[in-house]
């Protein structure tokens, strides 16, 4: 099950896609299993040489109740290779450009992965073009399933 963030292709064109681990303590990697977080808000930032997930609320597990962390939004950090992040650095230092969480999942070994994309804000009119688009294709579904 993977936890995504549909707000993030809605606002922003996707230019590259990178696969990113996070840090998580235990209970939030069973909160997570059990699809309690939120990913409209999240947004990725450089601190020094590392790339961290700011603004991602993840519940608290209730059973583990004494050993989750006091803020359910802090930062995490994520774990890329450093010439990924170094080559990432690069990228954003260009005007326009952001990191943002695409969707959270476990890979076949069992570790939760993010998947963060280089991403360029979409203005007013992109957005309604991407509405009509999505409208006109439904629009034909529909046509194509009654006949």
């Amino acid at each position: 099950m993977a936890i995504i963030n549909r707000r993030a292709r809605h606002e922003y064109h996707i230019l590259e896609t990178y696969e990113a681990g996070i840090m998580l303590t235990g209970p939030e990697v069973k909160s997570v299993r059990a699809g309690q977080v939120n990913l409209a808000e999240a947004h990725c930032i450089v601190r020094g040489e590392q790339i961290w997930l700011v603004g991602c609320h993840i519940s608290p597990y209730r059973p583990a109740a004494m050993h989750n962390p006091k803020d359910p939004a802090r930062s995490r950090q994520l774990l890329l290779h450093k010439a990924e992040i170094r080559r990432l650095i690069g990228k954003l230092k260009e005007k326009g450009l952001t990191l943002v969480p695409l969707r959270l999942y476990f890979n076949e070994r069992g570790y939760a992965k993010l998947e963060i994309g280089l991403a360029r804000g979409k203005k007013l009119h992109d957005k309604r073009q991407a509405l009509k688009e999505r409208d006109v294709r439904r629009e034909l579904q529909r046509k194509y399933k009654m006949h």
